[in-house]
């Protein structure tokens, strides 16, 4: 038994120093970036597939980035809303996502900032003159933040973060870290997936049921993309205080997805002038929950007056802690 054990062992071992995580990462730039009225293709030819709301005269666009294991689809709610009330939505699938090349595949954290900066210049040029914010929900919160911050990036008038996934190593558990680690290394392909751990993202049933229906929306994850997002978490949380835009925070009080106290370390470290709404009716798909209009009258009051009471008032302190009266 000694020596099957030590057999054993010694496979696992092997296993482990074969397996790699698959990191696409962007191919050798070879066309200008550009739009071909379905997709913004970027300057390695990956075309990342679009789908667009349009306001008549809009006084601003919004670029809509999606989260974990979603696509464009993931502002299907807003974006109607948003174009009704005179904002021109644009949300893209992003590498590894949707119908973008290398579903299912991590992209690199670099890759997908890049492409969002690529996306970024092409809604500019095509909406001279027009103000231009991002929305970035969950993993598409911590993108936008790195795509955002630091030197080389690109002027918009606004950032909006919605329920930002900003749970980097820093504050991560210990054991957290260690199987993530482990698993990477011996089965970077593993499936993960949310079954059984009892989490709820949104109070909307029905918008949960679509998700579970689309084939577009994946049902699993593989340990390597898990790794890959924790990396990039870790980024938005280094980058927090280097966001050159102004900044909108948005976070539900019942999000049981990204921790509070995540969310709050971030939002201390955000430039001065940062504001955050805290709601105690939202959950982690606050653009998707039963109370989203509150949300989307938040992110359009800010978009049009960015100093202004925010309608709902929910704002709170840096820290999620409530404003002095």
């Amino acid at each position: 038994m000694r020596v099957l054990r030590l057999l054993f062992l010694a496979g696992l071992l092997a296993l482990a120093a074969c397996a790699q995580p698959v990191v696409m990462g962007r191919g050798t730039p070879s066309v200008p970036a550009s739009t071909n009225g379905v997709a913004f293709v970027m300057p390695d030819g990956a075309a990342l597939p679009y789908r667009t709301w349009q306001a008549e005269g809009p006084r601003a666009v919004l670029i809509g980035v999606h989260g974990l294991n979603d696509y464009s689809g993931a502002f299907r709610y807003p974006g109607p809303w948003l174009a009704a009330h005179g904002v021109t939505v644009y949300a893209y699938d992003q590498r590894g996502f949707g119908q973008a090349p290398g579903r299912g595949l991590w992209a690199g954290e670099a890759a997908l900032a890049a492409d969002l900066q690529d996306v970024i210049a092409l809604v500019r040029a095509r909406h001279p003159g027009v103000p231009v914010h991002v929305a970035g929900l969950s993993m598409g919160g911590a993108v936008a933040m790195t795509a955002l911050s630091g030197e080389g990036a690109p002027p918009v008038e606004g950032l909006i973060l919605v329920a930002p996934a900003v749970w980097g190593l820093e504050t991560m558990p210990d054991f957290y870290r260690a199987a993530l680690d482990f698993v990477v290394r011996l089965a970077p392909w593993w499936p993960m997936t949310g079954d059984g751990t009892g989490i709820r993202a949104s109070d909307n049933m029905e918008a949960l049921i679509e998700n579970g229906r689309d084939p577009l929306f994946l049902k699993q994850t593989r340990a390597d993309v898990v790794f890959g997002l924790v990396r990039l978490m870790d980024a938005a949380q280094k980058a927090a205080g280097e966001v050159k835009p102004p900044v909108l925070l948005l976070y539900g009080k019942k999000d049981a997805l990204i921790p509070k106290e995540a969310v709050a370390q971030v939002a201390e470290r955000l430039p001065e002038g940062a504001r955050i709404a805290l709601y105690p009716d939202g959950w982690h798909m606050l653009l998707r929950d039963l109370q989203r209009e509150t949300v989307y009258q938040d992110i359009l009051g800010w978009i049009g007056a960015p100093g202004a009471p925010l309608p709902s008032g929910a704002e709170v302190g840096p820290g999620l802690q409530p404003l002095p009266r």
